[in-house]
């Protein structure tokens, strides 16, 4: 249930925006949130060249 948290809070800010008529600001937050969930899935792993 922990994980699903930040999923749940900005999916309750999503609709709280959509619901008082400011969807661009909704729109601009989903947007933002499917970027950083994408970053956080493909981004470069630090790797210690040393070691290898």
């Amino acid at each position: 249930m922990r994980g699903f948290l930040p999923w749940l809070a900005v999916l309750a800010v999503v609709l709280l925006l959509s619901a008082l008529r400011m969807r661009a600001l909704a729109a601009i937050v989903s947007l933002g949130w499917l970027a950083w969930c994408v970053w956080t899935w493909f981004r470069p792993t630090r790797r210690d060249r040393r070691s290898g």
